[in-house]
């Protein structure tokens, strides 16, 4: 008897569910802890509230991964996971978009940029002081579980993914909206986000924005080409069964 296939290589349904079940939890308390015990004060010695928590990439993205994982979570239930289905579901068609137009590259644009600068100097991003209000294991949490979580889902499941051009509309509103939302907040708040920002010059600063978006592009390339890699056998089994 042949057996049904799945869309994964070689995991069960059931540990798709588990590891599912697990992000999303993951994530839930990490946002619980973050918005219970971790207050930052601003640049000038004083809480800044402007914003909350929604000012930092870091936890835009963290409820990202919320949303996505509970989606993945309902697919597994009552959508499908099968290489190339005859209709796919809406649930899995939002499924592998939001996956390949922004949780991985969002992800890692702010895994790789965090853990880059602070190798350098943490003090631009994280500095030492905070340690008591932000402990590491938390840091590890939305800074480096973020991607630990999207290389396992991109090895365990295979997606169909949307054109670049659907794709990267999608990641580049969300990330100019970004930028437009920390500007927003220096106005009313006359802080940024982010103390690497207080140190830059305009000229450097607006550098900086225009590589965060090129880096978050690059990662959606990364992306696609390591899914294309990955899942290189069934990619051309769908090609071929669509002709």
């Amino acid at each position: 008897m042949k057996q049904k296939n799945n869309g994964s290589k070689g995991f069960s349904s059931g540990i798709l569910k588990a590891v599912h079940l697990l992000a999303v939890i993951h994530f839930v308390f990490a946002l619980y802890y973050d918005s219970t015990y971790v207050h930052f004060p601003s640049t000038k010695g004083t809480p800044n509230e402007f914003g909350g928590k929604l000012k930092y990439l870091t936890i835009c993205n963290v409820y990202l991964q919320v949303v996505y994982f509970s989606i993945s979570l309902i697919n597994d239930f009552i959508g499908t996971n099968e290489y190339h289905p005859k209709k796919a579901p809406t649930v899995r068609k939002v499924k592998d978009y939001l996956f390949s137009s922004m949780c991985f590259p969002i992800s890692f644009n702010v895994g790789i940029s965090f853990w880059g600068i602070y190798i350098v100097d943490r003090e631009l991003v994280c500095p030492e002081i905070l340690d008591a209000i932000f402990p590491l294991w938390l840091n590890h949490m939305v800074h480096t579980n973020i991607m630990v979580f999207m290389i396992l889902e991109l090895f365990m499941l295979f997606r169909n993914n949307t054109s670049h051009s659907k794709s990267l509309m999608g990641l580049l509103s969300f990330m100019c909206s970004y930028l437009v939302w920390i500007h927003i907040i220096k106005h009313y708040s006359d802080d940024w986000v982010y103390p690497i920002l207080e140190v830059l010059p305009m000229s450097v600063r607006i550098a900086f924005f225009a590589g965060c978006i090129a880096l978050a592009v690059a990662f959606y390339f990364l992306g696609d080409f390591l899914n294309k890699m990955v899942w290189a056998k069934e990619t051309r089994l769908g090609q071929h069964k669509f002709k």
